[in-house]
């Protein structure tokens, strides 16, 4: 088990809540810290598997006809090249390194 799970574990028992109450707030704090270092307009994501602990951080960008924010959308045509299946309305997802814990 992961130390991240671990500690997920020994908060949700002493303060008497569900371990996924507690994983949640974790990944609020994660994607907290990701917006303060890739810039707080980026729509990101964390997610913490459950099982093994590791952390999955990535930005969202909505596929659109014409782009106004460049921070939150793409283009069909922009998207298609990574992913040809997308289309208008969907959301290109890319993956972002990890942060550094000493910081949060």
């Amino acid at each position: 088990m992961s130390e991240l799970l671990q500690v997920a574990d020994v908060v949700a028992r002493e303060k008497g809540i569900e371990r996924d109450e507690v994983l949640a707030a974790m990944e609020q704090a994660i994607q907290k810290a990701a917006r303060s270092k890739y810039g707080l307009e980026h729509d990101i994501r964390a997610h913490i598997d459950r099982r093994s602990g590791d952390i999955d951080l990535k930005r969202f960008r909505e596929v659109v006809e014409e782009v106004e924010d460049e921070t939150v959308q793409v283009t069909l045509d922009y998207a298609r090249r990574k992913d040809p299946a997308i289309e208008v309305g969907g959301f290109l997802t890319d993956q972002l390194p990890p942060i550094d814990f000493g910081r949060i």
